[in-house]
């Protein structure tokens, strides 16, 4: 957006709510004063008001023209109202030295006549006319108006033969109010002839158009307002790297959700090495971005100042080179293999290939899961190997390797015939699974989303979500972790890397199984 948008664009706000505000404050203060209106409704000839025959002659209704006097005769017809908010009490007419309120004069005109008119709602003040002082001719074009109250919106009319001048002769009413004023406005609906509408009425409603038109602009020039469920700022997400893919994919989402604005990385080391991070950074911002770090598995007790979310169940799979051939294993058989009692395959009925445990490091998540869900709560062995090819300790058992991610040991378990190792449901299935492996099942169970209340399958980990203290709500960390639990798009990105969503109703069954 170059200057000249930026500055019509500001401009257009400007106008806009000014336009807007300016009526509303200025008839805000005046209404908090003491206001009484008048307005001449009517101003008629009804005489003959010139000589038969004259060039210029006003001819008239001649309704008096059998009384010479009355030949020029007018009817005026005044309103007189409390247009404000306010009451206006006998009191608040200042005047201290009369009984008299107001003062209507004619000028040129002569007073011969004056009745008042009232609507049957204000009935009650024709007292104030027909008892003392009255309605007072104080001149000859000169009528004097007792001290009426009146409520807000309550109103009187005053009917006035006049003789002399012209119909449309000035006319005044003057008078003073404590705390308020008197002055002459202008009905909104036709009284005798079509609406009058006021300077300032004429040129708010100019105003207001311009601002419309400046409005109506906006959308085409400025960017669009951020989603409700929306927040900008840096977020920094870390932790499991088997749920790497389903953060990265949640991130793109949500950026395309709230227009790009949000800064979000993913930055996966493993489970407990988010973790540990965490809450050792008290707090503190990493490199500028607020941090969630996502685990396979719940936290270490002693982290008590991590607050938790529970975001999906993440499920596991073991995987083969595909030369061991086989295709079940039963849970005791994976703890002999991983307690080094199985050293090859011919033992559990496969292939003449010694068995070499490709493995993750202690900080990962999937190895501390299969050590709680499968091994009973026991590690694996010791690392025997550097390069998962060649020993380093001559005594151990079985070979036994560690690597740093998920796509580690399963490009290691392609290419080297008799591996195991073990991944994220995901990654260890056709299409992402790189060639030469296969998944294992466990005692006949394989690893369903769909089927995890009946199947009974053991190699799954509850995805928690930490982040240092409870965020805000309305903070980046808050709103995407309820953009992954609850929205339904991140349910979906979830659920497509073959994760069970905790925001679904068999993810809350499961979700809130006891650790």
């Amino acid at each position: 957006m170059g200057w000249l948008e930026i500055t019509f664009t500001a401009a257009g706000l400007l106008l806009g709510a000014v336009s807007i505000v300016t009526p509303f404050v200025a008839d805000r203060r005046a209404r908090r004063s003491r206001r009484i209106g008048f307005r001449k409704q009517m101003d008629i000839a009804i005489g003959h008001n010139g000589q038969a025959g004259v060039s210029g002659a006003d001819p008239r209704l001649g309704l008096f023209n059998d009384l010479p006097a009355m030949r020029d005769a007018t009817l005026v017809l005044l309103r007189i109202e409390n247009d404000g908010s306010r009451h206006v009490e006998e009191s608040d007419y200042i005047d201290p030295s009369t009984q008299y309120g107001l003062t209507a004069e004619f000028p040129g005109r002569r007073i011969e006549a004056q009745d008042v008119t009232l609507p049957d709602e204000h009935a009650n003040l024709m007292g104030y006319f027909e008892n003392q002082p009255g309605l007072l001719v104080a001149g000859p074009s000169t009528l004097r108006v007792p001290r009426v109250p009146l409520k807000p919106g309550a109103y009187y009319k005053i009917l006035v033969l006049l003789t002399g001048g012209q119909e449309g002769d000035r006319v005044t009413v003057t008078g003073d109010l404590k705390d308020g004023t008197l002055h002459e406005n202008h009905s909104l609906t036709p009284d005798e002839k079509p609406p009058v509408f006021s300077r300032q009425a004429r040129w708010t409603t100019v105003a207001l158009g311009l601002a419309l038109i400046a409005a109506a602009t906006l959308p085409l020039l400025l960017p669009p307002a951020l989603p409700d469920d929306c927040e900008s700022g840096t977020l920094r997400l870390t932790g499991s790297t088997a749920f790497a893919p389903v953060l990265s994919e949640l991130a793109t989402k949500y950026r395309e959700h709230c227009g790009g604005r949000p800064d979000i990385t993913v930055a996966a080391h493993g489970s407990r090495t988010g973790v540990r991070e965490l809450a050792l950074s008290d707090g503190r911002p990493e490199q500028g971005a607020t941090v969630i770090a996502f685990s396979d598995g719940p936290r270490p007790a002693s982290y008590t100042r991590l607050s938790e979310s529970r975001v999906a169940v993440s499920l596991f799979s073991l995987v083969v080179h595909d030369d061991v051939r086989l295709t079940n294993l039963s849970v005791a058989d994976v703890r002999r293999i991983y307690r080094g009692d199985v050293r090859n395959w011919t033992q559990l009925g496969g292939p003449d290939l010694p068995v070499v445990l490709v493995s993750r490091s202690s900080g990962s998540g999937t190895r501390s899961a299969l050590g709680s869900r499968v091994l009973a709560g026991a590690d694996e062995p010791p690392a025997s190997s550097d390069d998962c090819v060649n020993r380093t300790v001559r005594t151990a058992a079985v070979l036994r390797c560690e690597l740093d991610s998920t796509e580690q040991v399963l490009d290691t378990v392609a290419r080297t015939p008799g591996a195991i190792g073990y991944s994220e449901l995901r990654a260890a299935s056709p299409p992402e699974a790189p060639r030469g492996l296969h998944r294992i099942t466990l005692d006949g169970q394989a690893p369903d989303p769909d089927r995890l209340t009946t199947s009974g399958y053991p190699y799954r980990e509850i995805e928690y979500a930490y982040t240092y203290g409870r965020p805000p709500a309305d903070s980046l960390a808050s709103s995407f972790l309820s953009y992954a639990v609850d929205n339904g798009t991140g349910k979906g990105v979830v659920a497509t890397h073959g994760h069970l969503p905790c925001g679904t109703a068999v993810g809350l069954q499961v979700c809130g199984e006891s650790d």
